[in-house]
């Protein structure tokens, strides 16, 4: 199958064909879809505190995590090109001095109209501005005579501010009296809020191999000035996607595609790959959240108090566990404790057991380890408000397992109406706010690769030149790749969700500081 060019491809990036071989399986067998139980809600998967519980969680939250590795895990990898989809279509179909009226026709929040209406409130206005007057040109009067490419090639282009081709992180994102602040400074900022462990923020972003050093430089520019400012010491890590983590393409017939030349094709695993970078990390407490998940500081305020009620909650959760832990060590335990445990896994940390009680003293003691000794994670859920994403819901697995996990709609059989009832059920929706526990009872890190679901990937159709290849992506990062862990699902107010997706949603209140 392999030609000895091939194997030299495989062999630089670190991957065996054996794990080749076990991608064109997916590719001719496909994914099964998962099935559905029903769908998470309130004090049925979900929980929701009310405000004394609240209070007691932020309770000594400093005192909670002193001395521990905390550190803010930031997927920042990708160019923003679809966060400017929009003006690049508009671009390419605008004719000056022409009847471009039915593209300008629409006035809704996620059209043209209002994106050129409302260009002066965007963060990089200004910037855009002496943009163009570097090459002799007013954005004033290009606005006044409708002269609107003049402007997209200047925001988009390489000749101008690059924006299609930057990642969201380097983008001007916030306006504020005294400064514009980019994604990546406001995630600086926002840190301080719940991450600051002893005086130091951790932060670590994964970006892109052709981002990296454009990542750097703005972070040695910015650093010493939000050190200052806010009084803290910031320690900021960068990685990359492993090529190990890439996959192959292949053909609409599930064959290896190759090049003219006979090369291989790899693509990116997707955002799933990123378990390889989490497990790299030598946390304690790792917290998740999207690059584009960013707020201004008027805005804040909710953010920083539900990350650090789900952190509280994490580590009341995890003590508890770590101490039963030990307990199980003991081969003699009793069944008063053995049921003690068991009722605590099902209703704290939502583990759902079958015939535990006719198992022997030793069966349910083992069984109990094996679930309680895995990597914990508590993800904070929003009310579902119609926003696309995946969801919170009971699901049955291939051994018959029930669990909580995060499911897309890509992943339901849309051809089954039962399923279908379920998804449209859903309550709430994942926001990405996440907070996850990566240690062992003893102190060890947890292998994060083998809690991993191999059997959740997505398969896609791309193209590459006239031809069509087929892509697979790995299991993604809050879905099959967090499967195995315990999972407990957090009701969080929609104020924490402010992402990014177009350009227009700049606009957006909560990306305003007015």
């Amino acid at each position: 199958m392999f030609t000895q060019k091939n194997l030299e491809q495989l062999e630089k990036r670190g991957i065996t064909t054996q794990d080749v071989e076990q991608q064109l399986a997916f590719f001719a067998k496909g994914f099964p879809y998962t099935k559905l139980v029903r769908s998470a809600s309130k004090n049925d998967g979900i929980e929701v505190f009310d405000v004394k519980q609240i209070d007691e969680l932020l309770t000594n939250y400093k005192t909670k995590i002193a001395g521990r590795n905390i550190i803010k895990f930031v997927p920042a990898s990708g160019a923003a090109s679809r966060m400017f989809k929009l003006l690049s279509e508009f671009r390419t179909a605008y004719k000056p001095n022409q009847n471009n009226a039915a593209l300008l026709e629409k006035k809704d929040p996620q059209s043209m109209h209002y994106f050129f209406e409302n260009i002066r409130e965007f963060a990089f206005f200004d910037a855009l501005k002496k943009n163009m007057e570097k090459s002799g040109k007013s954005i004033e009067n290009c606005l006044e005579k409708e002269d609107y490419n003049e402007i997209l090639d200047a925001l988009l282009l390489d000749s101008g501010m690059d924006y299609l081709n930057l990642p969201k992180g380097l983008l001007l994102f916030h306006k504020y009296p005294d400064s514009i602040r980019t994604a990546l400074e406001e995630h600086l900022v926002e840190g301080i809020g719940y991450a600051a462990s002893d005086g130091l923020v951790k932060l670590h972003f994964t970006v892109s191999p052709e981002h990296l050093e454009k990542f750097k430089q703005l972070v040695e520019k910015i650093l010493p000035i939000y050190e200052a400012k806010y009084l803290v010491k910031y320690d900021i890590s960068y990685s990359v996607q492993k090529p190990s983590t890439d996959t192959v393409a292949a053909t609409l017939d599930n064959q290896l595609f190759l090049t003219e030349h006979g090369d291989l094709v790899f693509r990116p695993g997707g955002h799933g790959a990123l378990i390889e970078n989490l497990n790299d990390l030598q946390g304690d407490l790792i917290f998740i959240k999207n690059i584009d998940n960013i707020t201004t500081d008027k805005n804040r305020t909710p953010t920083i108090t539900y990350k650090k009620v789900i952190a509280s909650y994490l580590i009341d959760l995890q003590k508890k566990t770590f101490e039963y832990l030990k307990e199980l060590e003991n081969p003699d335990i009793s069944d008063e404790l053995l049921t003690e445990i068991f009722h605590f896994s099902w209703k704290q940390l939502l583990i759902a057991f079958e015939h535990f009680s006719s198992w022997s003293r030793e069966e349910k003691r083992q069984v109990l380890i094996q679930k309680l000794n895995r990597p914990m994670r508590i993800c904070g859920m929003v009310k579902n408000e119609g926003e696309p994403g995946g969801g919170p819901f009971w699901t049955k697995n291939t051994k018959n397992e029930i669990s909580l996990q995060i499911v897309e709609s890509s992943q339901i059989n849309p051809t089954n109406p039962q399923q279908q009832d379920v998804l449209k059920m859903a309550s709430h929706f994942n926001p990405v706010d996440l907070i996850c526990g990566v240690r062992n009872y003893k102190g060890e890190l947890f292998d994060l690769r083998k809690y991993i679901d191999p059997e959740t990937g997505f398969i896609s159709e791309k193209s590459l030149g006239d031809k069509t290849l087929k892509a697979l992506e790995l299991p993604g990062l809050w879905n099959g790749a967090m499967a195995d862990w315990i999972t407990i699902f957090v009701e969080v107010p929609i104020a924490v969700f402010s992402p990014v997706k177009t350009v227009n949603d700049l606009l957006r209140r909560e990306h305003q500081n007015v």
